[in-house]
């Protein structure tokens, strides 16, 4: 049983555990944020726009059944407004990573000397050929 309790608090330490926890609770209140956006901002707009109609109230019956295709239509809006959200920040993140990328990978400039050996190196590396073995040499 310790060793259970060790190998659990070696897991939930673990810095990518903790980091996809933060992601989840940061993911959860954007998307309260992206909902409350979509059901009180954008859709009330396209219901004027096509007319003042309420999509959540868009319903068709059959029988005792209902469907409520408007609900749908609004998660759908929800859903794209939401990816499209999260890819314009991630492409952000990514502009930004290789932003700070490029300034770390920057090589420092080589002195005079080391470019002169570099460039004698390679000329004798040039020079030199492999020997080439023969049948009688074998």
């Amino acid at each position: 049983m310790k060793k259970f309790i060790k190998e659990f608090k070696e897991f939930i330490s673990k810095g990518n555990v903790i980091d996809m926890a933060v992601g989840v609770i940061i993911g959860g209140s954007f998307g309260k944020i992206v909902t409350s956006l979509v059901n009180d901002v954008i859709m009330p707009l396209v219901g004027i726009l096509i007319g003042g109609h309420d999509f959540t109230g868009l319903v068709l019956s059959f029988n005792n059944a209902e469907i409520n295709y408007g609900t749908f239509i609004q998660n759908v809006v929800d859903f794209l407004i939401v990816a499209f959200c999260i890819f314009v920040f991630i492409k952000m993140i990514n502009r930004f990573r290789k932003q700070k990328g490029e300034e770390v990978t920057e090589k420092p400039k080589k002195s005079a000397e080391v470019l002169l050996l570099e460039e004698i190196r390679d000329l004798l590396k040039k020079n030199q050929s492999p020997k080439k073995t023969t049948k009688k040499d074998k």
